[in-house]
């Protein structure tokens, strides 16, 4: 019988990406093959990031004339504003026509990992035959807070009042906590449309990939499947099923710079915020400001050009700090031996990322479903900390203060070492979870046991 044949297609952002890369290894090393959809000007980081695999890359045309979009812009990362996020996702329906032909050519597909972004895709799958899984880069636990929140945000709460969570008595939230337009009493406007074409697609859809273990949220992938349509597969952290990185020939000057402090025994704070975060000048100095006053050896990735950071901050931080603007390994620099902490912006890939590298975070939630995930890491598996805000909103601003103190703590104090303990734990059972026998592991056997003897009845 022929091994099962599994379609994946990412949303055009590095963040949905790069997941799932690792989760295509993933299938291969359960001996399925696997098709992956790209576009043309994101072939070649396709073909690079797997070209140790025999993963079959098709790439189909991406629209040309979107408004407010540049052409050959086919990548959020690279769009000049986050506001025309939209447009770019709507634009990709356009796809579709070629989508199909490429689809239908290809051996008969067992089933489709979709991005959830790309609703569209369901009616493609529909029509082949083919059962599709949208794919979430958020977890059962973010998933069920908003469900079981929805009816509270409707209220005249305000905005930082703390309300507790019906289902979930022991978790406390504020509207804050939740995204705009979701946290609003009335939500409307271009992206919630978008939001619910997308949520309609995914409860049409066979299933939800999610990028989790069982263990690390037990109660909410038991909640979500208990309550809701259709079923959530954690399959993960696919991260953890990926091979150790292969030596290069030349190591990055990053890489370089890490080792050379592993050398000395020093301990290292990474800084990174993702490539979506929009952080103001203001923001920005007191950043600059609160590492330099905590004294702690830091490496910062910015998406800023060197003029723009450095006001001779480099230069009197040269000792123990490194500035980086280019494209970095994050996986990397987490599994570097130097790297003690993570200060990052809560993204769930950074999160499950620090989880599997064993090393406690310092939240900073940004947008998104990143405060839920700050949520989760500070108060629910406690292997973080949190900045503190000048107002002590969760969307407050930062003052230099509110980051000195937390940084010292997660580096060198007493809360930092129960983090570091914690994620120690935590991590082993991440990394346990897809060897064979374990929990994720499991999951994606009875889904392929499902969906193959679907297909040969």
């Amino acid at each position: 019988m022929a091994s099962p044949h599994v379609v994946l297609f990412p949303f055009m952002s590095k963040g949905h990406i790069i997941p799932i890369f690792d989760l295509a290894r993933l299938l291969l090393r359960s001996g399925i093959s696997v098709t992956v959809f790209t576009t043309p000007a994101s072939r070649p980081f396709f073909s690079d990031s797997l070209s140790n695999t025999n993963v079959n890359i098709i790439d189909i045309p991406f629209p040309q004339n979107i408004e407010g979009i540049p052409v050959g812009v086919e990548s959020t990362d690279k769009l000049p504003s986050m506001s025309l996020f939209v447009p770019f996702a709507s634009a990709t329906k356009s796809m579709k026509p070629n989508f199909e032909q490429a689809l239908a050519s290809l051996s008969p597909v067992t089933f489709m990992i979709t991005d959830s972004f790309l609703p569209w895709t369901l009616d493609s799958a529909n029509k082949l035959g083919i059962p599709r899984f949208a794919y979430y880069g958020m977890t059962t636990f973010s998933l069920s807070l908003m469900r079981s929140s929805s009816d509270l945000l409707r209220t005249e709460l305000s905005d930082d009042e703390v309300f507790t969570l019906p289902d979930f008595p022991w978790i406390k939230l504020t509207r804050n906590d939740f995204d705009s337009p979701f946290r609003e009493r009335e939500p409307k406007g271009p992206f919630f449309d978008f939001a619910m074409e997308e949520a309609m697609a995914t409860s049409k859809s066979y299933g939800l990939i999610v990028n989790s273990f069982y263990e690390l949220e037990s109660v909410y992938v038991d909640y979500f499947n208990s309550k809701f349509s259709p079923k959530a597969w954690c399959v993960g952290p696919f991260c953890a099923a990926t091979a150790p990185l292969q030596q290069r020939l030349e190591k990055p000057s990053y890489i370089n710079w890490l080792d050379g402090m592993l050398e000395q025994g020093k301990h290292v704070l990474y800084v990174a915020f993702g490539t979506q975060a929009e952080l103001s000048s203001e923001q920005f100095k007191e950043i600059k400001i609160g590492l330099e006053k905590s004294e702690v050896n830091f490496l910062w990735v910015v998406r800023k050009s060197i003029d723009e950071v450095d006001d001779g901050f480099e230069n009197r931080v040269k000792n123990r700090g490194l500035v980086v603007t280019e494209w970095v390994d994050q996986r990397e620099i987490l599994n570097h031996g130097s790297v003690e902490g993570f200060l990052s912006h809560c993204g769930w890939n950074s999160v499950i990322e620090s989880i599997c590298a064993k090393v406690p975070i310092l939240a900073w939630p940004m947008m998104a479903d990143q405060h839920l995930n700050a949520r989760m890491v500070v108060e629910e598996i406690k292997i973080g900390l949190k900045v503190e805000t000048r107002d002590g909103s969760v969307r407050g601003f930062v003052k230099c203060e509110g980051l000195e103190k937390p940084i010292r703590e997660l580096m060198e104090g007493d809360k930092g070492k129960e983090a570091r303990k914690k994620v120690n734990e935590i991590g082993e059972a991440a990394i346990n979870a897809v060897k064979e026998g374990g929990s994720s592991w499991q999951t994606l056997n009875d889904l392929i046991l499902e969906l193959t003897t679907r297909r040969n009845v």
